[in-house]
Order: structure tokens, then C-alpha cells, then sequence
């Protein structure tokens, strides 16, 4: 069917939700009297502005300062959030959100079809300079890509309000699943006169508005934030905690210490190390569930030898991830070989010949590429590895580079860095190879693979393949997309080995028993708005 006749079918599909998230206290279950709730964030973000947030501990934050258009719940579905439903034309190029009337922000103002056409466009604003802002251009939102280049106005960009509670996004080309990607951070409102009265100072806890479950009280950097109940939130009714206190503690250490003191109710994460006796000791309080997300080693390409793609495979296929899995994160972690997930919806690639290989075969083989690529006992490979400040990081970073010195004698120094400097050094290509990681931000595949085109604003490697970027573009107007990503997949590992995937990640905390309606999905994205504490 030509596109021309599938625009005249605008309207033609309808999704209308009526179920919404909120804490759901089962009957007869009885409430204490102090419905407070500390919880671990991991470290401290760079900012909570939802078009600037970069990084899951921002994330975790803005889950409940902020609210899109729809929320998901714990099974990942889509749960609505401002938006009461919305309609999509045939072909999925025209959306539009008819808003709820009751949504405000947290000073009493109207949340409105306006503030979404000022966030979305504020991601894709040069000057906003967001490190998301490619989030908006993925479902290629009408003059996103020429926004972002300069070479458009940002008043062009393809959403518009209807009027004040009906919010319309026209796409470039057919994306099916763009509705899933409007419960992140980036396509969240934004609160126009308090940004233009502050700047970049709208943030601070004596200037936000928020429009979330929660508004912000407090913020003392590097020792917490604290939020409480937003009155003006248009499911409040059925909020039940009245108070979130978050600590951004970067050593899971040192949160297992405060947990164990009944200082926390709930972790960011837990010691890797710890894990086995955990569940042992206190079973009921360690949960494990899967996640949407990769952890992986990242080459600097711009670089040699990291721009050679045997180099690339030796130091992947040297590393064991049976025993990464099994005896050094050792949390249920699945060994990784390719870069998408299992737990993505609706995707089965091909399993890549190196991960049918015993161990001994893939260090045979990575001994022999190495030397190939001209490095040997003589002349061995020396580089540093580059990992955020964390235990666990440090943890696997050491046992790596006792596989690469043991199996390739290559020298390898560790360097550490506080997640901010950390994130500036990756972005600007200041590493040979770095401790890497990706949770997904809707649950399709090209949400991992998209990572890896050369355009992408978090592909800090600078992998780059034509081939590759042409079959993630083609896939955006495909309405079965999986033959150009089980392709994309062989290209960029099988092929080029553009990252050496380790393991698909898990999501484990540490969860007081006393703690309800904890309902973690695979993209990870829980709301304090939906626990409740139980009398203890």
C-alpha cells in the first residue's frame, strides 16, 4: 500500500489504557504509621533536568520528580501517565496524545500540550547541548536530525499542540514502537517560564517544578536528596509513601553496611562479592530479576591498535565469561556474545560462532590474531582499562586483566574515575578501552543497536560501519524489522567485533521485607509512587 493512501487512514488505530500505576495495598495488609523510604541512588548526577540527565543514577531520580505521557508497569507494559490515550494513523507516522486535565506541576500550574512541545524540543535545541538529544531523532521525529545538526530551527521540529490537552508528534518515517520510548526522561514536559527564570539553575531544590508522584525538598550534594509527596499530582490519592530520602552512595559496600543498620530500606545494588552469602543469610531480602541492558568493554577506535579489528576480537574472545558469570559477578548473570539482550521483546538472532567455541578454542584463536596484528612476549599489547569508581567494576576489571596477561601476556594498567569525569573522558575519546554498560530505553532491539551507529550520541568508541548504519536506518520504516537486526548483530560482533559483550545484566537490590508493591521491570524503571511500608 502507497504511503499516500495509507496518511488518508489517520486515526485508524486507538489504544486506550484505563488501568494507571499507583500503589496497589492488597486487602487486609496493615500500613505503619511513618510511611518514609530510604533508598540507595548510586551516584550523584550531574543534574536533574529531564532533557540533560545522562546516566541511570539521573534516571532513578527523575522516575519520581517527573512524568511523561505513559509510564510502565512491572511487567513493562505501557501504563498511562499524562497522556489518558492516544490514536496513531496507519503507517504509525502521526500520534497523537490526548492529555489528562487534571495533571499539574508541582506549583499548581496545568500541565499542558504546550510544556511537551517545549521539552521534546528543548532535547533537540543545540544550545540545551543534551547528551540525549539522538533519543528524539531515533523515531525520526519530523526536522529532529536537521535540528541537532544546525541546520534547521528548532520551532520546526515535528510535534505540535492541538490545543492545550491534545499533543501530536509527526515522524519522518513509520516507528511502531515510539509510543514505548515516551516513558523516558527525554520526552519528558518541561515547565517553560521556571526554566527561562533560572536557567540552568531551575533545578536547585529552592527553584523546581516538578509534575511526578514526588517534588523535591532537599538536595545536599553528595549526601542526599529528599522529596515528599506533590499534592498537585493527579493521581496523589493513590500515592501511599510520603516521603523519599536518596543517597548516592557509589560503593555497594558501603550501602550493604547501611542496609545491615536498618539505615535503608532499599539498594541501589549490592557487593557482588556478598551475593552468595546474602542469600543465604537473609534470602527473602535479595531480589534478582532480568534486565533489559548489556555489560560490555568498549575499544577506542579512533585509535590504534584499537582500530583494528583483530585486536578487537583477541582481547573479547580472551575473556572468559563462564567464569565472570559464574564465580566474579555471580549474581545470575547471563554470559553475553552478543549485544542485545535475550530478554528484548520479540528478537532471536543468530548465535555467533565464537560463542559455540570451548574457552581453550577462543584463546587459541585470540593468540593467534594478536600476533597476526603484530603484538607478541616482545612486543606485548600494554593499554589502560578505564572503569567508574565502583566495587564491582573494579572487581571484574581486575579478573579481565588477569585473563588477558595470563592467555595474551598483555600488560594492562586500571584507571578509575568518579562516574562525572568519567563519563567527560569517554565522550571525548580520552581512553583506550573502558568499562561500558547499556540498560534499554524501550523494549525493542533497536535500542541496543542503535548504540552502535555512527551518529549516535553515547557511541563514545566511535564505532562506525556503513553496512551497519544502513540496516538500523532501514529498519525504522520495516514493519518486521528482526532480519535487518539479527544482520546488524553478525556485522557489528561477529564481524567487527565493535565491543566485547560480557554479560546480560540482572537487576539485584537489597529490599526490606517490610517494603510493598516493588515492581521492577526490564528496563528497570520503578516509581516509589507504587510501595507502600508495611507495619513492622
Amino acid at each position: 500500500m502507497k504511503k499516500t493512501l495509507l496518511a488518508s487512514a489517520i486515526m485508524a488505530t486507538t489504544l486506550f489504557t484505563t488501568f494507571s500505576q499507583a500503589a496497589d495495598v492488597p486487602a487486609g495488609t496493615q500500613l505503619a504509621a511513618v510511611q518514609e523510604i530510604v533508598r540507595g541512588g548510586g551516584s550523584e548526577p550531574a543534574t536533574l533536568d529531564p532533557q540533560k540527565i545522562e546516566g541511570t543514577p539521573g534516571s532513578l531520580r527523575a522516575a519520581d520528580l517527573f512524568e511523561g505521557l505513559y509510564n510502565q508497569d512491572g511487567d513493562g507494559n505501557l501504563v498511562p501517565g499524562v497522556a489518558k490515550s492516544y490514536t496513531a494513523n496507519a503507517d504509525n507516522t502521526v500520534y497523537t496524545f490526548t492529555l489528562r486535565q487534571d495533571a499539574k506541576w508541582s506549583n499548581g500550574d496545568p500541565v499542558t500540550a504546550h510544556d511537551f512541545v517545549y521539552g521534546f524540543t528543548r532535547a533537540v535545541d543545540p544550545e540545551t547541548a543534551s547528551p540525549y538529544a539522538w533519543f528524539i531523532e531515533i523515531p525520526s521525529i519530523v526536522n529532529a536530525s536537521k535540528i541537532i545538526a544546525g541546520e534547521a530551527d528548532p520551532s520546526t521540529l515535528g510535534v505540535k499542540a492541538i490545543d492545550d490537552y491534545t499533543f501530536q508528534v509527526n515522524l519522518e518515517r513509520p516507528v511502531p514502537y515510539f509510543v514505548k520510548m515516551t516513558s523516558h526522561q527525554t520526552m519528558f514536559p518541561a515547565p517553560k517560564a521556571i526554566i527561562e527564570k533560572w536557567g540552568s539553575d531551575w533545578t536547585k531544590a529552592e527553584h523546581i517544578v516538578s509534575n511526578g508522584a514526588y517534588k523535591m525538598d532537599e538536595w545536599v550534594v553528595n549526601e542526599k536528596m529528599v522529596f515528599s509527596r506533590n499534592e498537585n499530582y493527579w493521581n496523589d490519592d493513590k500515592t501511599v509513601i510520603n516521603k523519599i530520602t536518596i543517597l548516592p552512595i557509589e560503593s555497594p559496600n558501603a550501602e550493604l553496611k547501611r542496609f545491615q543498620a536498618g539505615q535503608m530500606d532499599l539498594s541501589y545494588e549490592l557487593p557482588n562479592d556478598h551475593f552468595k552469602q546474602l542469600t543465604r543469610d537473609i534470602p527473602d531480602q535479595v531480589v534478582v530479576t532480568p534486565q533489559l541492558g548489556t555489560y560490555y568493554y568498549q575499544f577506542n577506535t579512533t585509535k590504534a591498535p584499537y582500530n583494528d579489528v583483530r585486536v578487537r576480537k583477541a582481547l573479547s574472545y580472551a575473556i572468559d565469561r563462564d567464569v565472570i558469570t559464574k564465580f566474579v559477578a555471580g549474581t545470575g548473570e547471563i554470559p553475553a556474545y552478543s549485544f542485545t539482550p535475550e530478554v528484548v521483546n520479540g528478537f532471536n538472532p543468530a548465535t555467533p560462532d565464537y560463542a559455540t567455541w570451548t574457552q581453550k578454542e577462543r584463546n587459541e584463536k585470540a593468540k593467534a590474531l594478536l600476533e597476526e596484528a603484530g603484538f607478541s612476549k616482545n612486543n606485548p599489547l600494554s593499554f589502560k582499562l578505564l572503569y567508574n569508581t565502583n566495587e564491582n567494576h573494579k572487581k571484574l576489571a581486575i579478573a579481565i586483566s588477569s585473563m588477558w596477561k595470563k592467555t595474551l601476556g598483555v600488560n594492562v594498567t586500571l584507571e578509575n574515575q568518579e562516574w562525572k569525569t568519567y563519563i567527560e573522558t569517554k565522550k571525548h575519546q580520552q581512553f583506550d578501552v573502558a568499562r561500558a554498560g547499556w540498560i534499554g530505553d524501550y523494549n525493542e532491539a533497536s535500542t541496543m543497536l542503535d548504540l552502535l551507529t555512527s551518529s549516535h550520541g553515547n557511541n563514545d568508541g566511535k564505532y562506525s560501519n556503513a553496512e551497519y548504519d544502513k540496516l538500523l536506518n532501514e529498519a525504522k520504516t520495516s514493519h518486521d524489522p528482526s532480519a535487518n537486526y539479527n544482520k546488524a548483530e553478525e556485522i557489528a560482533i561477529a564481524q567487527d567485533m565493535a565491543v566485547a559483550p560480557i554479560y546480560q545484566y540482572v537487576t539485584k537490590r537489597l529490599v526490606k521485607p517490610y517494603v510493598g508493591g516493588y515492581f521492577p521491570n526490564p528496563e528497570d524503571k520503578i516509581y516509589t509512587r507504587d510501595m507502600y511500608i508495611i507495619k513492622h
